[in-house]
């Protein structure tokens, strides 16, 4: 028996490959060029399977293409709003995505933002760098005090519980929530002492940071807007990684300008890579390169997370991470 042939859209860890190489007839991208458009349609129509990232938008068009051949899309991510989820579902396309391996790194990733943007570390940084430190003095980079601040995360999924987590126990800061629907456990929110905040706004306005954990996609785009900037404390931080699209670029650009909060930490954006030019312009601003889940084991898990989905479908059962 012939075994399946998948397409992999970009280079993934070489330890994954392997698997892949092994198991199936794969096609991988030793480049790592993302596909075209062109090219994505082509694989839905000459592979079985198709693993994707969240670089790959994976459009309606793409997927209404004449004589598919796949029949699952494999995403390498825990977010999947890069996809068309509606068409997938209308073209009869299963859907998989990668949740629970990312939740630790993903959080780090969230406190060392917190931590690097209240201590104006990328400033600091950069002193080193352009040669410009004369050395020390009572006044120079004056931050601001994580200990015991107060935490607001919108959202309280997995990733918010971590960072949650460490925030509460490591810096025995106080944590808000908002979610608008589902709550948690009691007992996690009795270990976390946490609060569940009635609205955003509330959130915004009690927070002396404020850590974003909402799903990207219509329903959150620009969830963060000038509106709801100008109600958070001249003082606080504003951190995310969660999707770029949930904050609104250009009023945040506003917002770190005109001092109405005191600096945010970024990992993720709208239109990445091609983030807006004026976040470099900035000083009280730290910026990643969408670095959440980049840990060795971390993306060997997420690998092997999707292995684990397509080898169950390819086996007639239902994959675990199925979102479709």
């Amino acid at each position: 028996m012939s075994k399946p042939k998948i397409i992999v859209t970009r280079h993934w860890p070489d330890e994954v490959e392997k698997q892949l190489k092994a198991l199936y007839d794969v096609q991988l991208n030793e480049t790592d060029v993302p596909l075209t458009a062109d090219e994505l349609k082509h694989a839905l129509q000459t592979a079985d399977a198709v693993l994707t990232t969240v670089t790959d938008a994976v459009t309606a068009n793409i997927l209404s293409v004449e004589n598919k051949r796949a029949k699952i899309i494999g995403q390498f991510g825990v977010g999947y709003n890069n996809i068309d989820i509606q068409a997938a579902k209308a073209q009869g396309l299963v859907v998989t995505n990668t949740p629970h391996v990312l939740t630790d790194c993903t959080a780090d990733i969230a406190m060392l933002l917190l931590l690097m943007s209240a201590r104006r570390a990328s400033e600091g940084e950069r002193l080193i760098y352009n040669k410009q430190w004369t050395g020390w003095t009572p006044t120079q980079l004056i931050g601001q005090k994580v200990t015991g601040k107060t935490l607001g995360l919108i959202g309280f999924g997995r990733i918010a519980q971590a960072m949650a987590k460490k925030a509460h126990h490591g810096f025995d800061m106080n944590i808000l929530f908002y979610v608008p629907s589902s709550v948690p456990e009691q007992s996690i929110i009795d270990d976390l002492q946490a609060v569940r905040c009635a609205s955003v706004e509330e959130l915004l306005a009690q927070s002396d940071f404020v850590s974003l954990h909402c799903p990207g996609g219509a329903a959150t785009k620009h969830l963060i807007n000038e509106e709801r900037l100008k109600l958070m404390r001249p003082t606080a931080h504003l951190i995310n990684t969660a999707r770029g699209d949930v904050v609104d670029s250009n009023a945040l650009i506003n917002a770190l300008k005109m001092g109405w909060i005191a600096g945010a930490g970024l990992d993720v954006y709208e239109g990445e890579p091609n983030l807006n030019p004026e976040f470099l312009t900035l000083n009280n601003v730290t910026l990643l390169p969408h670095l959440g889940s980049a840990s060795h084991e971390t993306r060997i898990a997420m690998g092997n997370r999707v292995l684990a989905n397509i080898a169950a479908f390819f086996a007639g059962s239902e994959p675990n991470d199925r979102v479709v």
